[in-house]
Order: C-alpha cells, then sequence, then structure tokens
C-alpha cells in the first residue's frame, strides 16, 4: 500500500494537478474519479502546448511532420500499454462516440441474426445496440446481471449464445457497482458457438484501476475515455482488431487506407496519452525491478490495484479507530460487501437519509462525492434494486487512508 511509502505516495500525488483542493471549493477531498480522474500536470503542460500550435498533421512543413510523428510514436506507446495483438488505435470525439461507431459498424456490416449484451451495461453500449440491430437485421438481446454481486459472468451469458450472435458488447467495470468483468472468460463462451461474432468492449470505468490487456481478452475492439484515466476531456481511445477495422464504416470517398478517424485529429491528445503511459513506466519502477517497459506498466496496475484494494477496504471496515460503512445500521453496498471484484469504487445507500443529502453534506465536509439516480444511466443497476439514487464513492490510487479516515468521520457524524 502506498500509504506505507510516505515518499512515495507524495510524489504521486504531486504529479496530479488540484489532487487536494478544488479551484472553485478550495481545500477537498477527491472522491468522485468514477466522473473523472485527476488530470496529470505533465497532461495539462503537453495540452497547452499542442492548443498553441496552429499546423496541422502531415502538411509538408516542420510542425506538420513532428506531428505526424508524435501520433505515430503515441499509437507505438498505446500498443504496449495495452498489450495490443496487432489492429489499429484511433482517437475520436468520447468513449461513447467510438463504441457507437464500433457497435454501429459490426451491426451493419454482419449478416442477421443477434446482437447480445448484458443489463450491467452503461447506456453507451446498449444505446448503441438498441439503435444499429435493428437496422442491421438483428435482435438486440440482453443478459441479465446478477443483483447480489453487481457483476455479470460467462455462465450467465452461456444460455444466450447462439451461433446467429454476430455481435457481442461486455462492459469491463461497472460504474455504478464498481464490479468487474472476467471479459476474457466471456469472449471465450462467446467463441465456442459464435467463433466469428464481433466481440466489442467498453472499458471506460476499467482503465484507470490497472490490468490492461487486449491479448488475453480474444476480443475485436476496446474503447476508453482518457479523461477517466489522468488525461483530459475532448478525446476517446478505441482499439479496433484488424477484422473489425476492415469491416464498411464511414469515412472519406476515396481516403487512402480507408482510415476510421473523422476529420483532424488533435496531436495534443495523442501527445497527452504519450503522458499517461509514461506515467504508468514511471510507477512501475518505483514499485518494482523491471527492465522491460511492458513489464513496468503491469507492475503499475497490480501496485494501483493493490492500493485500491486497501482503500475500499478501510472505508467498508474500518480504519483509525472509526467503523466502516459495513458496520452502519441500514446500510446498503451495491454488489455486496466483500466482493473481489471490487475496483476502487463503493456506492451505497444509508436507511433514513436521502442519497443527495448525504452527497450534499460530504460536500459540505469538503469530501466530493456523487449521487447516482434511477435515470436513463443508472437504472438499469438502481430499479432492480428499489432504489431510487445511491452515493457513489470511487477512489483512485492517489488517495490515501487519511482521506479515508476523514470520509468515515463525516459518515459518522451524518449518520448519528
Amino acid at each position: 500500500m502506498f500509504d506505507a511509502q510516505p515518499h512515495l505516495i507524495e510524489e504521486i500525488r504531486n504529479r496530479f494537478a488540484h489532487v487536494s483542493d478544488c479551484p472553485f471549493q478550495g481545500e477537498r477531498i477527491f472522491f468522485e474519479n468514477a466522473g473523472g480522474a485527476l488530470t496529470l500536470k505533465s497532461v495539462v503542460e503537453t495540452s497547452a502546448r499542442f492548443a498553441a500550435i496552429p499546423d496541422n498533421p502531415g502538411r509538408d512543413n516542420p510542425a506538420g511532420r513532428a506531428a505526424v510523428e508524435l501520433i505515430a510514436r503515441a499509437k507505438d506507446d498505446m500498443a504496449v500499454f495495452f498489450n495490443a495483438p496487432g489492429g489499429q488505435f484511433i482517437a475520436g470525439e468520447s468513449g461513447t462516440e467510438l463504441l457507437f461507431r464500433l457497435i454501429g459498424a459490426a451491426c451493419l456490416g454482419t449478416p442477421e441474426g443477434r446482437v447480445l449484451g448484458s443489463t450491467l451495461e452503461h447506456p453507451a453500449t446498449r444505446s448503441a445496440a438498441d439503435r444499429y440491430a435493428p437496422i442491421g437485421g438483428k435482435r438486440h438481446v440482453l443478459v441479465a446481471h446478477d443483483d447480489a454481486t453487481g457483476s455479470v459472468d460467462a455462465d450467465s451469458y452461456a444460455p444466450e449464445i447462439t451461433p446467429d450472435t454476430r455481435v457481442a458488447t461486455i462492459l469491463h467495470t461497472s460504474p455504478v457497482t464498481g464490479m468487474g468483468v472476467d471479459v476474457a472468460a466471456i469472449a471465450a463462451k462467446i467463441r465456442q458457438t459464435a467463433p466469428d461474432c464481433y466481440i466489442i468492449v467498453d472499458g471506460i470505468q476499467h482503465a484507470a484501476h490497472g490490468g490492461l490487456d487486449l491479448a488475453a481478452l480474444g476480443v475485436d475492439g476496446y474503447v476508453i475515455s482518457p479523461y477517466k484515466m489522468f488525461s483530459r476531456h475532448g478525446y476517446g481511445i478505441a482499439w479496433l482488431s484488424e477484422r473489425l477495422a476492415a469491416l464498411p464504416h464511414d469515412g472519406l470517398m476515396g481516403a487512402p487506407g480507408a482510415p476510421w478517424e473523422l476529420g483532424t485529429r488533435d496531436a495534443g491528445a495523442y501527445a497527452a496519452f504519450s503522458d499517461v503511459v509514461a506515467y504508468f513506466d514511471w510507477l512501475g519502477g518505483q514499485v518494482g525491478d523491471h527492465e522491460d517497459r511492458r513489464a513496468r506498466i503491469v507492475a503499475a496496475g497490480e501496485a494501483i490495484q493493490a492500493q485500491e484494494a486497501a482503500l475500499t477496504r478501510a472505508m467498508l471496515h474500518g480504519a483509525g479507530n472509526l467503523p466502516g460503512l459495513a458496520s452502519f445500521e441500514g446500510i446498503t453496498i451495491l454488489g455486496g460487501i466483500d466482493n473481489p471484484r471490487r475496483e476502487g469504487l463503493v456506492s451505497f445507500a444509508l436507511a433514513g437519509h436521502e442519497a443527495g443529502e448525504i452527497v450534499a453534506a460530504l460536500n459540505a465536509a469538503g469530501i466530493r462525492t456523487h449521487i447516482r439516480k434511477a435515470d436513463h444511466y443508472s437504472g438499469n443497476i438502481l430499479n432492480p434494486l428499489g432504489m431510487e439514487s445511491c452515493v457513489r464513492v470511487s477512489l483512485c490510487h492517489y488517495n490515501t487512508e487519511a482521506e479515508v479516515i476523514r470520509f468515515l468521520a463525516a459518515m459518522r457524524d451524518i449518520a448519528s
């Protein structure tokens, strides 16, 4: 746990902007990482530098050539970071926009059949499949997730997998329950019956919590939103397998190579993602002794997971002589208390206290959290539980046990 290494946790926190203060509020603890993680200072600097450059990539001048080289280098960085088995990376408007594009192309470029997803998924994938499945002559089928665990597994998918399953969507981690999904197991189960199915993964919530390995997943598309993994708003990143990239898709007529990217991309966005990869590389060097870059990135991911597991365990079971959330009378913890699928997030409801009131009280105490309501974003999770709303407390590896203790003290006061 990084808290046991004061020098390291200080170094980590010093690399992020506004780690302990908000420019509008002042001092605060940031437990709203699922809504958008803190931004690396290097990303802020890179973004400002490239925002001032007027030249477009590909022009026959030094700036245009430099932008092309920078984008190529960033894509190489992505290939190492994601451990990508070939294919290509593209940038788009957002993670949601890219999911729509990949799912749309898969639905329209395959024969009639079925599109398979789950009720756990964010509306980004469910809405895209709902729109494009009927246009492509397909039925959209949703596998029910497990309310008790806040996740979904391969055995739940199995009864709905048919040989004519053409497209499948999988959520890697739920931004409401905080629970991860065994993507590799589900993908393998799908390919046993429908080997040619195009499998597209929403990795937006999972990406910041370590453990990205596309070669191990056996899927065709993977999408993230970099603002949720220490970069900035304004772009998304997608990986496409070679066979997914070969499907007909939106593009400019006659463009060489049938590119997926539409219009001139922001070279600064690519450069900012290289900053994220460099951060993982640096962190891996602090927690291990690996000469290989990929090994350092893996080590960083493992350390991140260990830190977040310790923090959520403290939040649930107590720290600093304060009781954890699990001991509060009338508490409901989404996905259960001791769930090994948990990735840096605890969502809860407390009997006798409205979720919005708790969020407001925590904010007044300088602790930033968020309310999830039974709306188009979270109703698929909350409605089956009979809940109108819940409080979402989402952490990242730069958070500390001292911050958790302040949160528990504030919750003690709210509940009393």
